[in-house]
């Protein structure tokens, strides 16, 4: 089959169409969920006491919780920008529809993702305690520079290769959780030099982001959101619905 994929300047060229007129309803949608989470994270680890190795522990694990659970909300994200995406009416409740539409399989596909994410997380919060508690030793410092990369590395890639697993979610509701993470990486093959091209090319806007104080992510996030799902949308065009079953 012949690949035609769209540009990236053609994917946000069409993220920008499709999102005309749904800024507000986008922009209520990211803010619920960003002060859902913050609120749950904040007064879940509140008390803790990270100088300790129990408050570094809990707070891991906490965190990890949270991150499971936080699937309910990545799969009503997906599933609004998937509807802007698809020129459909949307309101800032879809941003919840993950908690109507098998919440199960949302929890479990975020489980999976956040498994290896908090895996590769692992050696750099251990080596963080650590430096913490030898300010001063440059060896540590060293390592845990190290463990920082290696961290930011495994989860792009990770990132990259479950990308579509909750975009697949909404197209394909009757699968199981396994056959949608092996679509997203059969998907993903040869594709993802071309998203991690796309996630580079908003880093100047980010950057000028930060001269507003972070006002203006609230318009360049959901656009980002928008593009991303036109990202799914083009792939899914280019593929055969045959070559992704397991």
């Amino acid at each position: 089959m012949d690949h035609k994929y769209k540009s990236s300047a053609e994917l946000k060229a069409l993220a920008k169409e499709h999102m005309f007129n749904h800024y507000g309803t986008a922009i209520s949608a990211i803010l619920a969920v960003y002060f859902i989470t913050a609120f749950i994270t904040f007064f879940s680890t509140m008390f803790l006491n990270m100088k300790t190795i129990t408050g570094v522990i809990l707070n891991f694990l906490i965190s990890f919780v949270i991150s499971v659970l936080a699937g309910l909300l990545v799969s009503g994200e997906r599933y609004l920008f998937l509807k802007i995406s698809c020129s459909r009416p949307v309101t800032v409740s879809d941003v919840f529809y993950g908690f109507q539409m098998y919440p199960n399989k949302a929890v479990l596909i975020q489980l999976y993702i956040s498994v290896w994410l908090y895996i590769s997380m692992l050696p750099m919060t251990i080596c963080s305690f650590l430096v913490q508690q030898n300010p001063k030793n440059a060896v540590l410092s060293l390592i845990y520079s190290l463990t920082v990369i290696l961290y930011g590395v495994a989860m792009v890639i990770i990132s990259l290769i479950y990308s579509q697993t909750f975009f697949l979610f909404h197209d394909f509701p009757d699968y199981s959780v396994s056959e949608l993470l092996a679509m997203s990486r059969k998907l993903m093959k040869g594709s993802k030099g071309r998203l991690f091209y796309l996630m580079v090319s908003f880093l100047p806007l980010l950057l000028l982001g930060l001269l507003s104080c972070g006002i203006a992510y609230l318009w360049l996030i959901p656009y980002m959101n928008a593009t991303f799902a036109e990202f799914f949308l083009d792939l899914i065009r280019n593929s055969q619905r045959a070559d992704l079953v397991v």
